[in-house]
């Protein structure tokens, strides 16, 4: 006898293994021409999947869900943040949601240190003035940027990313500061040895290098704001591979301006895909596509735990990362 599949509707093209098992496990509607749904589609899909898959592009918000079709059981976001879901609006409904925690951590801590080090040796802007023809030969004062040996990196968020930047930080030499809600382990903070600030402006003040590694929410929007931004010292640097919403951009770009900051590396914007006109071009700036959990690896990994998640629901019992109001 024939096993009914699951109707599971995937919002974007994700990699052709985790495709084909999808096909193979469930009755997996396909997104071949990886173009975003806009709101309509996406309402269209609630109202025919039994599973939907969406991605950071895809903004489910309270309305949505609420015109979701019955037979919606299961939200099984491809990423961990899920920031973009109305988690409170789901619930409500009865509608388990579950993200991919874990899988893209070192590959996102690996592409913070990146930014950090393109920035402090101002790689990208070397990088330009070679291919653009413009390398005159070696100077004693040309190109100088800031060590990051026995530096001082402060830490916004210290979960699982925050925690994999730090290691990576001190392999460097540079002396680990942390924001957190609370303080992390003694075992973990004796390992990295960590300082915990519980007041997020003293540490900002002292910092020589600053990376927001924490979710987006109504509490941390604008975290950097103008007047945070303005307790940074001026020879401090900015990196953001979390979420846009997290920095002010507008007063970023100010800060900038009066050369307040000796550069900033951001991963993700404030108004993804849009990028603040004021941010581009400028040598001190580096700016990447949202590149942080873009491996090979950990892509295939994110859709391998998608798939773990919904098969166990499937089979009766709860998901391994299902997402609750109290978590977030």
């Amino acid at each position: 006898m024939s096993v009914r599949k699951l109707k599971v509707v995937l919002t974007r093209r994700l990699p052709d293994t985790v495709e084909t098992r999808m096909r193979e496990l469930f009755d997996a509607e396909l997104n071949l021409t990886d173009r975003p749904m806009d709101r309509q589609a996406l309402v269209e899909a609630l109202q025919r999947a039994e599973i939907l898959v969406p991605t950071i592009t895809d903004h489910l918000d309270a309305e949505m869900i609420a015109a979701a079709g019955e037979q919606l059981k299961m939200i099984a976001n491809f990423g961990a943040g899920v920031d973009h879901i109305d988690i409170d609006a789901a619930v409500g409904r009865g509608i388990i949601v579950t993200n991919t925690p874990g899988v893209l951590t070192e590959d996102t801590a690996d592409l913070t240190m990146s930014l950090i080090m393109a920035v402090s040796r101002r790689v990208v802007e070397g990088a330009n003035v070679v291919a653009a023809g413009e390398f005159q030969g070696w100077s004693p004062t040309w190109m100088c940027g800031r060590k990051l040996w026995g530096k001082r990196l402060g830490v916004v968020g210290m979960g699982r990313i925050g925690q994999a930047l730090a290691r990576r930080a001190k392999a460097f030499g540079m002396q680990v500061h942390y924001h957190n809600r609370k303080p992390v382990s003694d075992m973990i903070a004796e390992e990295l040895g960590a300082t915990w600030w519980d007041d997020l402006d003293q540490m900002l003040a002292r910092m020589d290098v600053v990376s927001l590694n924490c979710p987006a929410t109504k509490d941390t929007h604008h975290l950097l704001s103008a007047e945070r931004l303005a307790r940074l010292q001026p020879h401090a640097i900015v990196v953001n591979t979390a979420r846009g919403e997290l920095i002010d951009e507008a007063a970023l770009v100010e800060a900038l301006d009066r050369r307040a900051l000796f550069g900033v590396g951001l991963d993700v914007f404030e108004h993804e895909p849009a990028v603040h006109p004021g941010l581009i071009g400028r040598p001190n700036v580096v700016l990447l596509p949202h590149l942080g959990s873009a491996t090979i690896e950990a892509r295939q990994d994110m859709g391998d735990r998608v798939i773990a998640n919904i098969m166990t629901y499937q089979n009766g019992h709860r998901p391994p990362d299902r997402v609750i109001p109290a978590m977030l």
